[in-house]
């Protein structure tokens, strides 16, 4: 067995290892203010190349990119009430503008309280339902589609990097029709640009879904879901689409003159996705030696080691090296330029070597003056690390025949990623429980990684709905969505009894 450089792992301790791939992996630390953190270079590298490639699908479909205030009027949640319902305990509140020295401390002026106090905002659903009612007056300017990326503050309690922090950034999508049918139709087209990007950008396959009554965003007539599963058999929500219905409409008086002549309010929507998607790309593409980076969302797709030992052919070998960054940096490769970055920091081979192991560059390539008397490279594929015997599978290659297949190989990186993640997917979802002691025996016998199950259910409502979730919640279970790619249901549901109107998936989540 090869000796990994993780000191721990994912079987014995994964909340542990997923800890020590983002600290060895140099994305992100603490930031001395509980559940907000210090993105670091190659962390956010992979949020600048997620938000990218996300933006461009965003702006494809017709949405513009703008940006609302960061400070919220608490007047503006007060007209929602179940949408402020929702967030109440995890607002942040701004009551003073102005600090005073007071025996030795710096505290708030007394003096300098604001006449109303600013949210922080969790989510911008009240402020650019104001702009929409300032906007919007015919039906001639709808559909009106925008988006931002921005930063937000949702106050948690229990915190973990990128998964669930008190800040953290993401973007939302906020549109506003003219009808149902039309705000309805762009929810689902929004789930659709999330779980494409998901699956073809992160390699994370998804099962995307309608959310039940009790997981839906505060105020929404309908949320869908994108839900990717971890390696220990979690799930992990990685994106959400809203139909709003006239909720905010009404809140925020968002009226417009129809084709007749009548006013009607606007029906809305909103999506958003967060760097929650870094962690669950850690979550999924992780092994015992670090991070495993997919190349679409790779900061540096090749990474090439010069091996310098301080002598006199050092000169060669960098001279090399730099050909070869100039050579591959001509490529293309899935749709763009290859990016290259020749690592000439003055610190051993080996350990430079090691750090873009963990880090999970996709191809790490070494050059020694061996090599250079040669004409060949030391090529790593980050995604088969060992070979059969356990030792580092580096692939002595012609440095032209490297560069004639590194693009290939790149796109086979990419897609041996997500197919290692969607058969771990499609082989741990059970699909044969048909009672409610079935479902308790998987998730309590079913081994260290259960994986989620799929059952079938009559969608209830009120306090059958309510009895339902505390049931699940007595197992630590939710449930995750509706599949839109479910075979219908012929069964009884597993909780009442009752004819089953559809099938869902229940499992343990972050």
């Amino acid at each position: 067995m090869p000796k990994h450089a993780l000191s721990v792992t994912r079987e014995d301790d994964f909340a542990q290892w997923y800890q020590q791939v983002i600290t060895e992996a140099d994305l992100a630390e603490e930031s001395g203010v509980r559940g907000c953190m210090v993105i670091r270079p190659w962390g956010y590298g992979i949020w600048e190349r997620i938000q990218r490639l996300l933006d461009d699908r965003i702006k494809a479909t017709g949405h513009d990119n703008c940006y609302f205030p960061l400070f919220i009027p608490l007047s503006y949640f007060e007209k929602e009430a179940e949408h402020v319902d929702g967030f109440a305990k995890e607002m942040a509140v701004v009551t003073h503008h102005r600090l005073i020295m007071q025996d030795g401390r710096m505290v708030p002026d007394p003096d300098a309280k604001l006449e109303e106090p600013l949210v922080v905002r969790p989510t911008s659903e009240t402020v650019i339902g104001a702009a929409f009612s300032r906007w919007i007056k015919s039906w001639r300017e709808l559909p009106v589609m925008i988006n931002q990326w921005a930063n937000v503050v949702r106050w948690e309690m229990r915190t973990r990097m990128f998964l669930r922090t008190s800040e953290f950034l993401w973007q939302e999508g906020h549109t506003a029709h003219a009808s149902a049918d039309d705000a309805r139709e762009h929810a689902l087209s929004s789930l659709e640009i999330y779980r494409s990007f998901a699956e073809d950008c992160v390699a994370m396959p998804v099962v995307a879904g309608e959310k039940p009554e009790n997981e839906r965003f505060p105020g929404a007539d309908a949320t869908w879901s994108i839900e990717a599963m971890m390696q220990d058999g979690k799930a992990l929500q990685a994106g959400t689409s809203h139909f709003l219905g006239t909720t905010f409409a009404e809140a925020q008086n968002i009226r417009f003159q129809n084709s007749e002549g009548n006013f009607e309010h606007a029906w809305t929507t909103s999506f958003g996705m967060s760097t929650r998607m870094v962690g669950g790309l850690i979550m999924i593409h992780g092994d015992d030696d670090g991070l495993r980076v997919p190349p679409r969302v790779a900061p540096w797709q090749i990474v090439i080691v010069p091996m310098l030992r301080d002598q006199h052919e050092d000169e060669r070998v960098l001279s090399y090296c730099h050909e070869l960054r100039a050579q591959l940096a001509q490529l293309t490769a899935i749709n763009e330029p290859v990016r290259v970055l020749l690592d000439t920091k003055p610190v051993k081979a080996a350990a430079k070597r090691w750090g873009w192991v963990k880090k999970g560059a996709p191809i790490i390539v070494e050059v020694g003056a061996r090599d250079v008397a040669g004409g060949n490279v030391s090529v790593l594929r980050r995604d088969r690390l060992y070979n059969e015997d356990g030792k580092l599978a580096s692939e002595i290659m012609e440095r032209h025949d490297f560069v004639d297949r590194a693009s290939d190989m790149l796109e086979n990186i990419q897609q041996s990623l997500y197919e290692q993640a969607r058969s771990r997917l499609d082989g741990n979802i059970e699909r044969g429980i048909t009672d409610f002691a079935g479902l308790e025996a998987f998730f309590n016998e079913g081994g260290k990684y259960p994986g989620w199950v799929e059952v079938q259910w009559c969608r209830p409502t009120g306090d059958v709905l309510a009895g339902v979730v505390e049931r699940l919640k007595a197992l630590k279970l939710t449930i995750r969505n509706v599949p839109m790619d479910a075979p219908p249901a012929d069964g009884d549901c597993i909780f009442t009894g009752r004819k089953a109107a559809e099938r869902i998936l229940v499992a343990r989540a972050y």
